[in-house]
């Protein structure tokens, strides 16, 4: 086989993956660089008082059929499992914490006069928030970002005492990065369709699995890296790690050795990308707990913008949230993100969680610190240079639906061995 009829995938975390696996089912020879010597990228994992844990992504976001259909070909379908049904809590900017409204997608009421509304955010605020029932749908229905969609929709109080919290606390970034078609795909279409934004929240939330909206894997995401790693190496990938690419073209890359290798080429690593970049860290605790157990704040708690006395802006109880996981230890894990400027130990993990649980928390049997960089959309126009394809969440914008559903339809895109797909 000619280098000409080689692709060459540049990252091999989840977006790589998919890509090189989807390329070697259309019979391509496919050659995987990763500049690390792990392959996964943001899907990893650690062990935290013996236990196995996502160190990166521990959920994705139910919608379509990529993630379903991946999974079934990885034959981890039977190991989906969904989050208890319980609620997340809100930490509100004066201190006091209230449950996050029932019916909401990414902190929007899909109720707007519900009582955990009015509790969440105030009378005044959810009646201006219920305005949104009365406008016409074409209100703010070519708003771009999710930040712009909701402001004038239902108002600043939503969005600042809602919708911020959950999203930064979920996606590390503000609502107005945030395309809505990308967060929240047809979302604009379902407002439209049935009147009012409210509407279309409760339109996702009773078509949602189980009236769940994310999903994880029996014993953690993660092992979605080790499936997929099989898969290659079955389907006869080359894949190399610790190789870092220096330089890449529409017909192949150079590597820091100074090695030439030829071939088409798809980006799956941020290279020459101009795009945002948000730093994140996660610091899970493993506590000897039992007065934890009955989760006293739900699955988790959101913090909103300037709450006192945390450094935090979200908790997940990660032995609440999942079954299988509270079932594997007598120990209570909880997991704390923090921004890029916050500087991060066990000790202040452990007091923000006490402040954040509204529990006495003991000092942890075992931490784990794990800093992360996350990429935004990128903002240079064009999508491929010098011939080259781009998948990633430079591309797809952030969470795993999003970056696998895009990853495939680019290598959808490419023709196959016999040239039957058109690029």
């Amino acid at each position: 086989m000619h280098a000409s009829e080689r692709v060459i995938v540049v990252g091999g975390g989840v977006a790589g993956l998919v890509a090189a696996r989807e390329l070697a089912l259309a019979g391509r020879e496919v050659l995987l660089l990763e500049g690390r010597e792990r392959l996964g990228g943001q899907l990893a994992s650690h062990a935290v008082a013996g236990i196995d844990l996502d160190a990166g992504a521990e959920a994705y976001a139910v919608r379509g059929d990529d993630i379903p259909a991946l999974l079934r070909a990885l034959h981890l379908d039977g190991e989906v499992v969904r989050p208890r049904d319980a609620p997340a809590w809100l930490h509100r900017a004066d201190g006091t914490a209230v449950p996050l409204p029932a019916t909401s997608l990414l902190g929007i009421p899909g109720v707007p006069l519900a009582r955990d509304v009015i509790e969440a955010i105030g009378t005044r605020a959810a009646l201006r928030a219920q305005l949104d029932t009365l406008m016409p749908g074409l209100v703010a229905a070519k708003a771009e970002t999710l930040g712009e969609l909701v402001r004038r929709r239902m108002g600043r109080a939503v969005l600042e005492g809602l919708v911020d919290p959950v999203v930064r606390g979920v996606h590390s970034v503000s609502p107005h990065e945030l395309e809505v078609d990308r967060i929240a795909p047809r979302l604009r279409d379902d407002m439209l369709n049935n009147g009012s934004l409210a509407a279309a929240v409760r339109l996702r939330r009773a078509s949602a699995p189980a009236g769940a909206l994310v999903a994880s894997l029996r014993g953690g995401l993660h092992r979605m890296v080790g499936a997929l790693a099989a898969d290659l190496e079955r389907f006869g990938v080359e894949v190399r790690t610790g190789v870092e690419v220096t330089a890449a073209s529409g017909t192949g890359v150079t590597t820091a050795s100074g090695e030439r290798l030829a071939g088409d080429v798809v980006l799956a690593a941020p290279l020459g990308v101009t795009a945002p970049r948000t730093r994140v860290t996660v610091v899970t605790l493993a506590l000897d707990a039992p007065e934890l157990r009955g989760a006293p704040r739900g699955t988790g708690v959101l913090v909103a913008a300037g709450a006192p006395g945390v450094a935090a802006r979200a908790l997940t109880h990660l032995t609440a949230k999942w079954q299988w996981l509270a079932e594997a230890t007598p120990l209570e894990l909880v997991r704390l993100s923090y921004d890029a400027d916050v500087e991060v130990t066990p000790e202040r993990a452990r007091q923000d969680a006490e402040v954040l649980l509204g529990r006495s928390v003991p000092h942890p049997l075992d931490s784990a610190i794990v800093a992360w960089e996350r990429v935004g959309r990128r903002t240079d126009a064009a999508h491929a240079i010098d011939g080259m394809r781009r998948v990633g969440e430079a591309e797809s914008g952030t969470g795993l639906a999003a970056v696998v559903s895009y990853a495939r339809s680019v290598a959808d895109a490419i023709p196959s061995a016999d040239g039957s797909r058109e690029g």
